[in-house]
């Protein structure tokens, strides 16, 4: 009965993260479409008001990893706790904000808050489900996210139809509705004893912020070495330091580098659907803003309705079925993409749905393969490490893709490519194509069986009792 009843409570969580996880994935796109009315209110340049979204995206990215060093040292239900109440602290800012300086606390202190949700929506799964049914965990909270993706643009427009943009930081503020139920559905675990290594953590931020800076704000190459150096000073803090923010022998576990090698490079295929395609349909389409968020609809709704099948998929079947099973889907859309980029609308939309389940599929399938290759004690640095990469992944995603098409071609290397002014497009999405089959072939090396039997029975019958 205890065991039952310690799965409804997993149950009634997994489903307050993902409602989470639509409100914080909202709150990080919203105010895309508003950097036009922001600009003109506190007359800005484009690379001033740019500030709004990449400062959030900076944070978000370092205090994912911080968040979950810490939730080995703190109880993740006061962790919860602090992170959403300085959320709110910063949406209310946001809300009576006067001045831009006020826009820019208010988005700092937003990402500071809400960057405790990533990490825990990798960390809850993992101490919380047995891996026989981790999958379908992680299904629910990628559905979460999918829906946020899709209403996110939807609601802003609509939104700020009728009322100042500033009201964009009041949607937000539901997340606090779930505090109470954090409150009681996260269990008082014991949390093991030492200080945190703070000077290896502000190394570690140091490198994760001049690397943003020099993919998204054209820092150029002094932002990029000074992330080097800041790199290479956090490797030989943490070699030396009694308790480094990041342990050594973390990385001498190949099953989970090679984990973060295949999870960065499905990160970064899977930001071209969302950053490339309003780029091709405004080039290519003609396509006005608002008719653009339109065509991504589809694909973004038909991941959110598909999440919990991939998460059952991979339980019941394994990671490695769900795995081939995403690179298929990704390798279609991307053939397809390469092939006929010029067609209208509706055959994107269609492509796109190909796409986006694919990447949930495979965002799903490494998450459970990562997360089985960590020992208990290092689930959280290990699994908020991953949540890190994935965001920076996504940004030097977004830059390549942006020098790309800023340089364009005339010449398709795809030979049965339809649409010549598509040619840009057409090659990127070819080595995309051609990405996802080195993919699976990384995979079928490192993984090949997948969710093995034997760490199924260590998961759920191991010491940690997270079952």
């Amino acid at each position: 009965m205890s065991f039952d009843r310690n799965l409804s409570a997993a149950d009634r969580l997994i489903r307050v993260l993902a409602f989470t996880m639509v409100l914080s994935s909202m709150s990080a796109t919203m105010f895309n479409i508003v950097l036009p009315e922001i600009s003109k209110q506190f007359q800005l340049t484009f690379a001033q008001v740019s500030w709004v979204t990449s400062i959030y995206l900076l944070i978000y990215a370092i205090g994912s990893v911080i968040y979950g060093k810490l939730s080995d040292r703190f109880k993740p239900k006061n962790l919860l706790t602090f992170g959403l109440l300085v959320f709110f602290v910063g949406s209310m800012i946001g809300l009576i904000s006067s001045a831009y300086w006020m826009v820019l606390l208010a988005r700092i202190l937003q990402a500071m808050g809400a960057a405790v949700i990533p990490a825990m929506a990798m960390i809850i799964p993992v101490r919380y489900f047995p891996a026989e049914r981790r999958g379908r965990a992680l299904g629910i909270t990628a559905t979460g996210l999918a829906i946020g993706s899709a209403v996110g643009p939807v609601v802003s427009s609509l939104l700020v139809s009728v009322f100042h943009w500033r009201w964009l930081f009041m949607i937000p503020l539901l997340i606090l509705l779930t505090l109470p139920m954090y409150r009681k559905l996260l269990r008082d675990e014991p949390v093991a004893k030492g200080r945190i290594d703070w000077p290896g953590g502000g190394l570690l931020a140091g490198a994760v912020a001049l690397f943003l800076l020099a993919v998204t704000q054209s820092g150029g190459w002094f932002s990029g070495l000074a992330s080097l150096v800041f790199l290479i000073l956090f490797i030989l803090h943490i070699r030396m330091a009694a308790d480094p923010f990041l342990p050594p022998r973390l990385f001498s576990n190949k099953s989970y580098v090679w984990g973060l090698v295949l999870a960065v490079v499905s990160m970064g295929t899977s930001y071209s659907l969302p950053f490339l395609t309003p780029y091709l349909l405004a080039d290519l389409n003609r396509l006005e803003p608002g008719w653009i968020g339109f065509t991504m609809v589809p694909g973004a709704l038909a991941t959110a309705m598909l999440g919990s099948t991939g998460g059952k998929l991979a339980d019941s079947r394994g990671t490695a079925v769900l795995f081939r099973v995403a690179v298929l889907l990704n390798l279609l859309c991307f053939v397809l993409l390469s092939s006929f980029a010029g067609i209208t609308p509706i055959g994107i939309a269609a492509f796109l749905i190909l796409g986006n389940v694919g990447q949930m599929f495979l965002q799903i399938s490494m998450t459970k393969t990562i997360s089985l290759s960590l020992p208990k004690e290092q689930t959280g640095v290990g699994m908020g490490l991953l949540s890190m990469l994935n965001f920076l992944a996504g940004a030097a995603a977004s830059g390549i893709y942006s020098r790309i098409v800023d340089l364009g071609t005339s010449q398709a290397w795809n030979p049965i490519n339809a649409f010549p002014a598509s040619a840009t497009y057409s090659n990127i999405y070819l080595v995309l194509a051609a990405v996802q089959i080195c993919a699976m072939l990384l995979f079928s090396r490192h993984f090949g069986g997948g969710t093995s039997r034997a760490r199924l029975v260590q998961e759920t019958s191991g010491p940690s009792g997270r079952s």
